[in-house]
């Protein structure tokens, strides 16, 4: 393989979401947003929701909702194991909408019986797939 190039294999439970040789990928984790070169140092980390970038060979550029997973680096290849990934073609947003508005409402009413990580979690995530969808 191109000094230059890696392999990028991400995997949601439903299917092989992407397969092919990169330049580099950008992403969010746990520990913050990071991006990844050809021949970085092996590790692995946890993805947070945020939006995976993806600069393809020629320098194209993909875009995609990345919801949770794990993530394993070697010096020539990636691998993401990804609750959900969705590009923005598959994304409904009436749907996101409601979620949005659902979610503010519950973080508003302020109640006791409210999971405010859950509702924040929740909010998060409709605007990730929001601004992606745009």
């Amino acid at each position: 393989m191109a000094d230059n190039v890696m392999r990028l294999e991400v995997t949601t439970p439903e299917r092989i979401f992407y397969d092919g040789d990169v330049r580099m990928v950008e992403l969010t984790t746990t520990e913050g947003e990071i991006g990844i070169y050809p021949k970085h140092i092996p590790m692995t980390m946890i993805a947070a929701p945020g939006i995976l970038t993806i600069t393809e060979i020629d320098g194209t550029k993909k875009e995609a909702a990345l919801m949770k997973g794990f993530l394993e680096i070697t010096g020539d290849s990636m691998s993401i194991l990804a609750e959900v990934a969705e590009w923005p073609e598959e994304i409904d947003l009436e749907r996101t909408q409601k979620a949005k508005e659902r979610a503010k409402k519950r973080l508003a009413a302020k109640k006791a019986d409210i999971d405010t990580a859950r509702a924040e979690l929740a909010l998060k995530r409709a605007l990730i797939r929001e601004k992606i969808s745009k």
